[in-house]
């Protein structure tokens, strides 16, 4: 099980690195989570460069993939070579857009008749691409979910775990990062936000 976290130039350290380490929670040997990025290696919009784990053909054959966030979004979609790299599918991955990621899926056609959670800075591009806007921190229909605000990132991560896996090991995932002395209550929240957009089962599972 292959997740990759689309990450590029001006990225957004929260947005990609919390998803990174709520995933990296599930511990199985078939199941792995990569920063997938256009070039070897990326700056962050503080200064932090990290490697690529993974190139950005290998993120679109992944099972899964977030579409990462940074201040260099809008030059993303305005590239369209390096769009032209992003085959992303959702008959076949779960695709997860965090803040301005939500633009790229946009952009990519790929948020159709679907409502999208974003920051407030990219709220109006993504209106401008003819997507509608919720003022909530997460959403998912079908294979498609979106997260606004780079504190939401967790929301996607145990979507992914939750639909991946189970249930039970998304509420495992967010209960070891949560603070201590507020885990319950972190946890709840979270699944409160993701648990009606999961598949029947899973649901059914969680209660």
């Amino acid at each position: 099980m292959h997740i990759a976290i689309l990450t590029f130039e001006g990225y957004n350290e929260l947005d990609s690195l919390i998803a990174l380490g709520v995933l990296n929670r599930v511990k199985s040997a078939d199941w792995r989570v990569s920063i997938a990025s256009p070039t070897p290696r990326v700056r962050s919009m503080n200064g932090v460069v990290i490697e690529s784990m993974a190139t950005l053909e290998e993120a679109s054959a992944a099972d899964a993939v977030i579409v990462g966030s940074g201040m260099q979004t809008r030059d993303v979609v305005a590239d369209r070579r390096l769009m032209a790299r992003l085959q992303l599918d959702p008959s076949r991955q779960l695709l997860a857009g965090q803040c301005s990621g939500a633009l790229i899926l946009a952009k990519l056609g790929l948020l159709d008749g679907i409502p999208a959670c974003t920051d407030l800075t990219t709220k109006p591009w993504v209106l401008e691409a003819g997507v509608e806007v919720l003022n909530q921190p997460f959403f998912a229909k079908d294979n498609v979910a979106t997260a606004g605000g780079c504190l939401a990132s967790h929301y996607l991560a145990a979507w992914l775990i939750a639909r991946l896996v189970s249930t039970e090991a998304a509420v495992s995932a967010l209960h070891y990062v949560a603070p201590v002395g507020e885990k319950d209550e972190y946890v709840a929240r979270a699944m409160r936000h993701v648990t009606p957009s999961l598949p029947a089962t899973a649901t059914a599972s969680a209660s």
